[in-house]
């Protein structure tokens, strides 16, 4: 087995200089619970292990610009006790608690979700229906993505070399809006989403949508964000057919596998279910803001 360097800094700028410098292959721990697996499985083998959890600005959740910005190493547990995060992104903070148990609730983190690039991390879909930004630190400095845009494959993200997802910044809320996660399990828990639907949006004061943001896990090689399926809902009062011509857009964008989970007819199909089914949550929601 490969010898281990472990660092744990206290700023990301001292991170990132270990990570750029490092030679061999490199990974960020932010609560391990994705990383440890694959080293315990033999499926990675690193040797160097930046532990970002005594970065104070990771582990940190702060109202900013009428948002939230929350560190890479929050954890999952931490989220769910955020009282103004979850009033504000409940389906955000709903997926995030999905990942595991609840023991590893008190480690799993929104930055390890996204960066460990499954297409079936169920923090995605929710972070980008929200309209996330990764903000994203590396040797030349800070700069802002989408979350959608981070991920390019399974198992692949598009950081460079020496590059940390330092936090996800949550927009600030419209009035009248709301936003929603729901998965297909084979299980009743502690499962991979088979589909995950995240659905995020705004109504007017007469009821008619008037921004939506949908987005879709599991069923492509990366979380989509579905414009088409937004577009079926925009200028409606989120009616039968709304919901009919969102289904119809959200099983129109899938491009899954087949796998002993789900195979690509039951993904397809069951993915315009959970975006029906998660539409009417969020407008739920909406309608009490």
């Amino acid at each position: 087995m490969t010898d281990i360097q472990y660092e744990a800094p206290d700023s990301f700028e001292a991170a990132t200089d270990m990570l750029s410098k490092a030679k061999g292959n490199a990974k960020v721990l932010a609560g391990g619970t994705d990383l440890l697996v694959q080293m315990n499985m033999a499926m990675i083998e690193p040797t160097l292990i930046v532990d970002i959890k005594k970065i104070a600005k990771a582990r940190s959740i702060k109202k900013e610009k009428g948002g939230f910005r929350i560190g890479a190493a929050v954890s999952g547990a931490e989220l769910g006790e955020h009282s103004d995060l979850v009033a504000a992104w409940p389906g955000v903070v709903e997926a995030a608690e999905l990942i595991g148990s609840t023991q590893v609730q008190g480690r799993a983190t929104l930055g390890g979700n996204l960066c460990n690039g499954s297409p079936a991390a169920d923090s995605v879909p929710a972070m980008i229906a929200a309209g996330a930004v990764a903000t994203i630190i590396g040797p030349k400095g800070t700069r802002d993505l989408a979350v959608e845009k981070v991920n390019i494959g399974p198992g692949k993200n598009s950081l460079k070399k020496g590059e940390i997802v330092a936090s996800i910044f949550l927009p600030k809320r419209p009035a009248n809006s709301g936003d929603a996660y729901l998965r297909f399990i084979p299980r009743t828990e502690m499962d991979i989403a088979v589909v995950g639907v995240g659905v995020n949006l705004t109504l007017d004061k007469n009821g008619t949508c008037t921004d939506a943001r949908v987005a879709l896990g599991a069923v492509a090689p990366t979380a989509l964000l579905v414009g088409p399926a937004a577009k079926a809902l925009i200028g409606t009062k989120v009616d039968e057919a709304a919901l009919d011509n969102l289904a119809a857009a959200a099983s129109a964008a899938c491009n899954p596998i087949d796998d002993k989970r789900g195979t690509i007819e039951f993904r397809t199909d069951i993915a315009g279910v959970m975006a029906r089914r998660t539409a009417l949550i969020a407008l739920a929601r909406a309608r009490k803001k």
